[in-house]
């Protein structure tokens, strides 16, 4: 592209009233329709009456604009919304609270993408009439982009019935599927021919790992019913799956999450594939503390003790983070690992560990660990006080159970002869626990 530099003067007929100098840069495309690229901060006159209507989507004010043949605007025009004054005070300002740029980016804009990007329907029909061109994106986004990512329906309609690309690439090597924040945009896109699998430049995001990082379970509904791929594979190495397991979540997305996830499995998603990490969607979703999407994963025959390249299993993924997600029920995901078999930790560790925690309260993913660590089989008869003397941690398991609150209370049954003297521990729990009798707990203490 060339580049040259003009100055207009506004203030109409006349004396001039004032001066503003616009940097105009001639792209291929732009050439054949008008090549000025009006500099938004110091344009004056009808460049500037131009740009402010387009961002307000005063149809009246742009129709009048384009059709003023000395108003030095077109449905093609170029803005640049960049401040190289702005960016210099910054760029010897390290202490400024921004990021510190070594290079000056132009931004630039058209009159399609502004008012597209901000749902100005008859604006957007009033330029396509007057000749803007679809597929102009002198910002490396196009129309179809700033549409989408917005969420204007309307627009995205419009355009594609004039010829816009459903799978133009923007300069960051994303395409308007990955843009699209409501189902109706994405439908719209697959029916004019948008490529369900295409994967953006960098990360290698295809739309339906975009849909599951987001938690859009409809988007990933409708992408699945046009032959999405739910086993494709990331820059990272992770699968939809994996990402929907992996990313962040509150308490209160964690059920559109388990939607995302539940309708990958059942869309075919392999559950034992990892990441470069070596960690399975089991691991990731012990990671979020999602127990829906945990019991999910487990039930299909998630492997509950395989480890990660950093040698944690799914049970030390989720105790890593039970402390600070307390919200999302973490005791329901060790309960559910322990069920399905996951390693215990030693019991003989416990005397150790409770001496530093007498008058601390344990998070509730620790309780419901600790209340159903794995104990030695009963001692057989006859074996004396050596086998008794085994199990002098007692006093310290059996107090875990008194704080969990889980589910239903143990049952008031005869206990083994040798366990009497640890009866008041063990009617204290039956009486005010609420937890799950453990499967490995229940043999030995029980007759």
């Amino acid at each position: 592209s060339q580049l040259r530099f003009i100055t207009i003067t506004g203030g109409g007929g006349g004396e001039s009233q004032g001066t503003a100098s616009l940097c105009i840069r001639q792209s291929p495309r732009a050439l054949e329709m008008f090549p000025s690229v009006i500099v938004t901060r110091k344009a004056e006159g009808p460049p500037l009456f131009f740009w402010l209507a387009l961002l307000s989507g005063d149809t009246e004010d742009v129709h009048l604009l384009l059709g003023d043949p000395e108003g030095l605007v077109h449905p093609n025009s170029v803005f640049d919304t960049s401040d190289l004054e702005e960016w210099k005070s910054y760029r010897y300002n390290p202490t400024a609270l921004r990021i510190w740029s070594l290079t000056y980016e132009e931004e630039f804009t058209c009159p399609l993408f502004v008012t597209a990007s901000r749902g100005y329907v008859d604006c957007v029909q009033l330029l396509l009439r007057k000749g803007a061109d679809v597929e102009f994106s002198p910002s490396g986004e196009s129309a179809l982009h700033g549409a989408c990512e917005n969420a204007h329906t309307e627009c995205v309609k419009i355009l594609l019935r004039h010829g816009a690309n459903p799978n133009a690439e923007s300069q960051d090597g994303t395409f308007p599927l990955h843009r699209c924040k409501i189902p109706d945009c994405a439908k719209m896109l697959l029916q004019y021919g948008a490529h369900v699998n295409r994967a953006t430049e960098d990360e290698e995001h295809t739309p339906l790992h975009t849909a599951a990082r987001h938690g859009m379970w409809e988007h990933v509904d409708l992408y699945l019913r046009y032959a999405a791929s739910s086993d494709k594979r990331n820059a990272n190495g992770e699968t939809p799956l994996c990402v929907a397991c992996g990313h962040p979540q509150t308490p209160q997305e964690l059920p559109q999450y388990f939607q995302v996830c539940q309708r990958l499995v059942e869309g075919g998603a392999n559950i034992h594939i990892r990441d470069n990490d070596q960690q399975s969607p089991l691991h990731l979703a012990c990671k979020s503390a999602n127990p829906q999407i945990v019991q999910l994963l487990l039930e299909h025959g998630a492997e509950v003790n395989a480890m990660s390249y950093s040698a944690n299993t799914a049970m030390q993924y989720i105790l890593q983070v039970t402390a600070y997600k307390l919200d999302h029920q973490p005791e329901l995901i060790v309960r559910a690992l322990l069920n399905h078999g996951a390693i215990r930790i030693w019991p003989g560790a416990l005397i150790k560990v409770s001496a530093g925690l007498r008058d601390i309260q344990l998070p509730a993913g620790t309780e419901v660990e600790t209340s159903t660590s794995h104990v030695s089989q009963a001692p057989d008869k006859g074996t004396g006080r050596k086998n008794v003397k085994r199990h002098r941690y007692f006093p310290y398991l059996l107090p875990c159970i008194v704080t969990s609150h889980t589910s239903s209370p143990l049952s008031l049954l005869p206990i083994q002869p040798h366990l009497y003297r640890y009866f008041p521990y063990l009617l204290t729990c039956i009486v005010t626990s609420h937890i799950t009798s453990p499967v490995s707990l229940l043999p030995y203490l029980l007759t």
